[in-house]
């Protein structure tokens, strides 16, 4: 025994030497955190994901006392290869480094054999240890911003740990975020954060900008949905809405940093500063072009800039553009699109210019009388090339006027100048549906009306309203008459009818004034008609200086009777 020790010995002392001279560098040990999943069913094949650190290339998984098939994927992250029909079991997960360091995590992994599917019965009874696992919950561990608080054209990331209260597995996890307030970057607000198991945290980040100036804003909210299902396919959803401070404004300049700095992002942003329509009012069946001038309020140029009238979206919303428009999903009950598509292309936008796009609609006949919104995108790329859609909405007013006609029910012919004449006058509707219409006034600026005030009150289609007013002309040659009828709009404004209505007016016949001479017996001279050979003898008689007089016809005076008197006795004058 002792001949068999010293050769012993000696290689002990040997090694010790050795490890003096050459040291070896220690690694540091493996440490598992998470598995996921953490619970498989063993009909099929199954690949487990070890999270972790210290992992090193070689690292080899056991799986209670059986090594399994390992894939090096990072330092922090393993997958092994579980064969179907692995026995069911509760399994503790070991893993070894090349270098012989090791780590376990206790009762890491479950399997179970699949459920088999229940026999109906009359009396169905639910045993609890009929079911091995609970539903998965998945919470919110912790949040945390990159920045203090939020500046308007700064980006920032939201970082999330998501941790599953639940007894089960949750899986297949996708989170999507949405505001009002803030525009998702890089990957539209949808990040898939895969699978959570009972043990472990989810760890992900979303990048995020404010979408407006956040004036008057002392925080902002976002609203965080999260989805994912259980080992037997069973939906779960889960909502959050996690607010943000926002940082103070001060005359342009951010209160709370001391030290300002300039903002490393940079983005577009397209706003409608004003529209307008060249038909006023909007009625149903009116085509009308809407003119729109469009301002690029941020700091980066608007590439391709695509307007879609009704709402849409340009390309895949990632970082890879793709070609396409999505704007067939739009609403054109109210207003559609004529003479061309929903879809124009403005081209480049440069920062703070601004440009006018126009787009000819025509109002649906059946559109009935309201204030209509109408959402209108702009998809464009960033300098980034990531494709980006600002949807914005615009009001259109739609009115249902009064169609009515005023005319004479009778016919009018000639007036007369200085009397008094009769004006006929009728309103028609000739609209499609019953108008109330208030006072009616009838005015001319040649002449005197009387009675030219009435009340027309509720019209029918085709229904009319009479009004017999009266006119003393001032004098002759066209006489204008204004018609004037008012009533309340869709809106409860007040408008007008007007019309016009031009007559002709004769001048007063004047009856020829009698020669007072012959009415008190003098003699009348009245001229005959001259023809042409009685001229001719006149200008004769006038060459040799002879009387070419125009020759006239007197007219006897009437003899006027003499009252003879009458004397007492009947005697003629004489006395006796």
């Amino acid at each position: 025994m002792k001949r068999q020790t010293k050769p012993l010995f000696g290689i002990v002392i040997l090694m010790i030497i050795i490890a003096a001279v050459f040291p070896i560098s220690a690694l540091a040990a493996p440490s598992i955190v998470s598995l996921s999943p953490n619970l498989i069913v063993n009909d099929i094949l199954n690949e487990i994901t070890l999270h972790g650190s210290g992992f090193e290339d070689g690292a080899l998984v056991t799986v209670g006392s059986t090594p399994v098939t390992t894939t090096f994927v990072a330092g922090d992250t393993l997958q092994a290869i579980i064969p179907a029909g692995f026995a069911p079991d509760v399994y503790n997960v070991l893993v070894t480094n090349p270098d012989l360091s090791t780590s376990s995590l206790t009762a890491g992994l479950t399997v179970v054999a699949p459920t088999a599917t229940p026999t109906p019965s009359l009396t169905p009874t639910l045993t609890p240890t009929a079911i091995p696992f609970s539903r998965p919950q998945v919470v919110i561990d912790s949040n945390s911003l990159s920045v203090a608080s939020i500046v308007y054209g700064q980006d920032f990331n939201l970082s999330v740990s998501l941790d599953n209260a639940g007894g089960s597995t949750a899986y297949g996890i996708q989170v999507t975020f949405a505001s009002t307030d803030l525009l998702m970057l890089q990957n539209g607000g949808v990040i898939s954060a895969g699978d959570l198991g009972v043990v472990g945290k989810s760890h992900f980040s979303q990048t995020m900008t404010a979408a407006a100036s956040l004036s008057g804003l002392s925080r902002v909210s976002v609203d965080m949905n999260v989805s994912y299902y259980d080992s037997v396919g069973t939906a779960f959803s889960d909502k959050f809405t996690l607010f943000f401070p926002v940082a103070q404004v001060n005359n342009g300049y951010v209160a709370s940093t001391a030290t300002p700095t300039a903002s490393g992002v940079h983005r577009p942003q397209l706003v409608v500063m004003s529209y307008q329509t060249d038909a006023d009012p909007l009625q149903p069946g009116v085509q009308f072009t809407l003119t729109m001038s469009v301002q690029n309020v941020g700091n980066v140029t608007a590439k391709g800039v695509t307007m879609i009238i009704g709402g849409g979206s340009s390309g895949s919303g990632s970082g890879t553009p793709e070609a396409g428009v999505s704007a067939g999903s739009g609403t054109f009950t109210y207003f559609a699109p004529v003479g061309s598509s929903n879809v124009q292309s403005l081209g480049d936008l440069k920062p703070d210019v601004i440009l006018n796009a126009t787009q000819k609609l025509v109002v649906n006949v059946s559109t009935e009388p309201g204030a209509y919104p109408m959402v209108v995108s702009f998809s464009y790329l960033d300098d980034h090339g990531n494709s980006v859609t600002d949807a914005q909405v615009i009001t259109l007013l739609v009115y249902n006027l009064p169609n009515v006609n005023v005319s004479f029910y009778q016919p009018v012919g000639t007036l007369v100048a200085g009397q008094s004449n009769l004006l006929p006058l009728q309103v028609v509707s000739l609209g499609k549906r019953t108008v109330v219409l208030g006072k009616m006034t009838v005015q001319s600026s040649g002449g005197m009306v009387e009675n030219g005030e009435g009340l027309v009150g509720s019209l029918d289609p085709g229904g009319y309203y009479t009004l017999d007013a009266t006119i003393t002309p001032g004098g002759p040659g066209p006489l204008d008459l204004n018609i004037t009828i008012e009533y309340t709009d869709d809106f409860n404004q007040v408008r007008t009818v007007t019309q016009t209505i031009t007559l002709d007016v004769a001048d007063m016949m004047i009856e020829p004034t009698p020669d007072p001479s012959a009415s008190n017996g003098s003699t009348g001279v009245v001229t005959a008609p001259e023809t042409f050979w009685q001229k001719v003898w006149r200008f004769i008689l006038g060459l040799f200086g002879l009387d070419s007089a125009t020759s006239t016809t007197t007219t006897p005076p009437v003899e006027q009777p003499t009252a003879v008197p009458v004397f007492p006795g009947g005697g003629s004058g004489g006395k006796g």
